[in-house]
């Protein structure tokens, strides 16, 4: 099921602690953006499916990445393109889009995003994978 653009922003919203629907917009579309470059085929076609239109289409339109980057290279990579962004803060960002996207993609899905990206992703996503 898809979600509607208001409940995801307010899930991410929520979870960021942000003060504005605007902030939850800009981390959105920029993780996305990160995000899409790190998936390809069905997988990410799916997940788009599950997103709001404007956020599926960031998902599906994706930053260039000539590489998988790490989950801290990819906290640093998101922490480049928002402005006054410090690692710090963007691992929060990360955080609270990668949750939301969590629980929009559902088990079975999240499982196969998790494959195509580099391991410790589950931890970005809120999701640890159990040892």
């Amino acid at each position: 099921m898809t979600l509607r653009r208001e409940a995801f922003l307010g899930h991410v919203k929520e979870r960021g602690k942000y003060d504005s629907t605007e902030e939850a917009e800009r981390a959105a579309l920029v993780v996305l953006a990160l995000l899409g470059a790190h998936l390809v085929g069905d997988v990410r076609a799916q997940l788009a499916a599950r997103l709001p239109e404007a956020f599926a289409l960031i998902l599906l339109n994706p930053l260039q990445s000539a590489e998988p980057l790490t989950p801290e290279r990819f906290v640093r990579a998101t922490a480049a393109w928002i402005e006054g962004a410090t690692e710090q803060t963007a691992a929060w960002d990360v955080g609270a889009v990668l949750s939301t996207v969590a629980d929009a993609a559902g088990e079975d899905l999240m499982g196969r995003i998790l494959l195509q990206l580099p391991a410790d992703y589950d931890l970005l996503f809120g999701r640890p994978r159990p040892t």
